[in-house]
């Protein structure tokens, strides 16, 4: 499966960018990020809007972080993944909006609204968090170790790896 994460505002040499890169370059699937940019002024969450859907990959799932939304356990997220990829999805995008969320272009389009808390996270640290989930979902499916959630610990020695 193809993803994407469509985001209002830009990057540029942010801290965050370093950790969205980190995990983006460990995923096996391929992560497209493109970024949108509106100028100030009337119905900007819809123009905005108009952009971020103008960037979804045709017949893509589109999930809408939104801090209304479903919050899920990294599982739970896997578990979503997988079931729009075994659903015949090839694409997902995940859409991103400015500091006044998304207008209802957008959430009208969405296939699902995720949040990733009741905290108010900064957008550009919210697209690292993003990364880093979708990295962890790709390895619980694969069942690979980096997601030990209800494992025992190795002990060697005394310590515990």
């Amino acid at each position: 499966m193809r993803l994407s994460v469509i985001a209002v505002g830009r990057m540029r040499d942010d801290p965050s960018a370093a950790l969205f890169e980190r995990y983006r370059k460990r995923l096996r699937a391929p992560l497209a990020l493109t970024e949108v940019e509106v100028p100030a002024g009337p119905a900007r969450a819809r123009r905005e809007g108009e952009r971020l859907l103008a960037a979804v990959p045709a017949g893509a799932a589109v999930a809408v972080l939104d801090e209304g939304g479903e919050m899920l356990s990294s599982e739970g997220f896997a578990r979503r993944l997988a079931s729009w990829r075994d659903g015949g999805r090839r694409d997902c995008a995940f859409l991103i909006g400015g500091a006044d969320g998304h207008g209802e272009n957008v959430m009208s389009k969405a296939d699902f609204r995720l949040s990733l808390g009741a905290m108010t996270w900064p957008h550009l640290l919210v697209r690292a968090m993003l990364a880093e989930q979708l990295y962890r979902a790709e390895t619980i499916l694969a069942d690979h170790p980096y997601h030990r959630a209800g494992r025992k610990p190795a002990f060697r020695s005394g310590v515990c790896r």
